[in-house]
């Protein structure tokens, strides 16, 4: 899988990933903050999304986690697809649909991508 140079945004990594509107098959770009190293390997998600993001591109539900940490209680959880464009990356993966992400990324969530698993190149 091809490795890409991730753009810092006040210091921090951003991938841009794209997902894909159910109603009209059109794809969006989101900016995810990544944050490789959260979470056990076993984690039940592979990253943060706005829960509307996430029902807009079909998202299927799935068992709801609870979080600690900058998100505290309990989430659901959706499977949808989403494709990094700088590696190749396109697979359905677990999202937690939060109800707001980060300020400064703009309609934007937090990846949480576990090397190997997916090995999507970082």
């Amino acid at each position: 899988m091809p490795r890409a140079l991730w753009p810092l945004v006040r210091g921090r990594p951003v991938v841009a990933v794209d997902l894909t509107l159910a109603a009209t098959g059109r794809q969006v770009r989101r900016d995810l903050l990544a944050d490789t190293g959260a979470g056990a390997a076993r984690g039940g998600f592979e990253l943060l999304l706005e829960e509307s993001d996430c029902l807009l591109c079909g998202g299927i539900p799935a068992q709801a986690v609870v979080l600690g940490g900058a998100y505290v209680g309990l989430f659901p959880v959706y499977v949808i697809r989403v494709q990094i464009p700088a590696t190749g990356f396109d697979h359905s993966v677990r999202a937690v649909g939060v109800q707001h992400v980060p300020a400064g990324l703009a309609a934007a969530g937090q990846a949480r991508w576990r090397r190997g698993r997916h090995r999507c190149g970082w």
